[in-house]
């Protein structure tokens, strides 16, 4: 039997030491969360900075300022629905479902944070969480589909959703208890902006416009920003808070990626 080239061993073994780097963040960061004392979520967090009545929708600017999500669901969704497979944006049927969660997650994210800050409290606050963690989950099962292995991917959806929607229902029956803890939570939030860089970097892409990826995960890291100085943002002038920017540049992360798909093909070895 013909041995295969030298150098497609060591590409095997060189993509075998990423896969095991991959796993080694993962676990850390599991090891590390759970570590931590329990988070109960702070009572100061529903208390925003911009809680001007607008058209006479109480917090009016922060719950507004929520349809962008509605807008780039809709149309994220129908673009998935609607795009022939197999496609540039979509080699085989099932990368489609991954995405087509993600989008329809924006879509809910819009009611439920609409919901949440007309009168902001814990028990609003599931509503707005739920939806989100269908996003987070499903974008990392794609970024897993697309660089690591594509049955694994698309395989890991389902477990991942439940993992994010069971994370909500821990925090809030936690605090229910009066024992709060966020950090199961936390963790299904912030580990795709985690894993999904470490992907990309890592292992090769399936499709082109990866930068595109890195700019949506960009503009999601900036609405975070905006969200931790929504006051500092808001008292320069009292024009707009942070957490209305965070609801704007989170939107606009979502609209690159639909740009990605739209314009993306297949990568070349």
């Amino acid at each position: 039997m013909k041995r295969p080239p030298r150098w497609v061993k060591i590409r095997e073994t060189s993509r075998g030491s990423r896969l095991w780097a991959v796993a080694g963040v993962t676990a850390a960061a599991i090891v590390v969360i759970a570590l931590q004392a329990p988070i109960p979520q702070p009572q100061s967090y529903h208390n925003f900075a911009d809680q001007r009545a607008f058209l006479g929708i109480p917090n009016g600017f922060d719950v507004l300022s929520n349809l962008p999500f509605l807008l780039v669901g809709i149309w994220g969704a129908v673009f998935v629905l609607r795009r022939a497979s197999p496609s540039d944006s979509f080699l085989t049927g099932g990368e489609r479902w991954p995405y087509l969660v993600l989008f329809l997650g924006v879509l809910l994210t819009c009611f439920g944070s609409g919901y949440y800050h007309l009168a902001p409290d814990n028990a609003r606050l599931v509503w707005d969480r739920l939806p989100m963690t269908l996003g987070f989950m499903s974008l990392l099962a794609a970024a897993m589909a697309e660089r690591i292995n594509l049955k694994l991917g698309l395989g890991s959806l389902a477990p991942l959703l439940a993992l994010g929607l069971a994370s909500v229902a821990q925090w809030h029956l936690s605090e229910q208890r009066g024992e709060g803890d966020l950090r199961f939570y936390l963790m299904v939030q912030f580990f795709p902006l985690l894993a999904i860089p470490l992907l990309l970097v890592l292992l090769p892409p399936r499709y082109t416009l990866g930068s595109y990826f890195v700019a949506a995960l960009g503009f999601y890291g900036l609405a975070k920003v905006f969200e931790l100085f929504d006051r500092e943002i808001f008292a320069l002038g009292g024009i707009v808070s942070g957490h209305t920017l965070k609801h704007l540049t989170a939107a606009a992360a979502v609209g690159w990626l639909l740009r990605m798909l739209m314009e993306r093909g297949p990568a070349t070895e």
